[in-house]
């Protein structure tokens, strides 16, 4: 399985936001991993049901987190 990882903005505000797609774990599983991602990226951020958006611009520290938890990613 191969995590998604882009940023785009949001349409409502224009600010940058990272968002990771294409997980395929329960939602309990997604809520543990989008709390990690957000207090180790100091945002915040929710959960859309199988995508997580970080708000702001986080997308190598997200790799890095979710490759340390054993997840495959790919980044665009």
């Amino acid at each position: 399985m191969v995590l998604k990882i882009h940023e785009e903005r949001n349409p409502r505000t224009g600010n940058q936001m990272t968002v990771i797609s294409n997980i395929k774990h329960n939602p309990q599983v997604i809520e543990k991993l989008a709390k990690k991602l957000k207090s180790s990226c100091g945002a915040g951020g929710h959960i859309e049901g199988k995508t997580i958006t970080i708000q702001g611009s986080h997308t190598k520290k997200v790799e890095k987190i979710l490759k340390k938890e054993g997840f495959d990613t790919d980044v665009k």
